[in-house]
């Protein structure tokens, strides 16, 4: 499998499980959005920056 047919393998498993939560459970989504439009620039940066990492350190494991 190449480089880019894999990329877009994972993209698309990235969308389908972005998408579980809202299907299943559209109101506490909505609640969930609007308690992070409240959460401060700085808190979310440190959180993506963890996700990013736990994800790279995980994929390596896994590969």
């Amino acid at each position: 499998m190449s480089f880019w047919q894999e990329l877009a393998v994972a993209f698309c498993l990235m969308l389908v499980l972005e998408g579980i939560i809202p299907f299943l459970y559209p109101q506490r989504w909505r609640q969930l959005v609007a308690q992070l439009a409240r959460v401060d620039d700085r808190s979310l940066r440190i959180t993506g920056l963890a996700s990013m990492l736990i994800g790279t350190v995980l994929l390596y494991l896994v590969r």
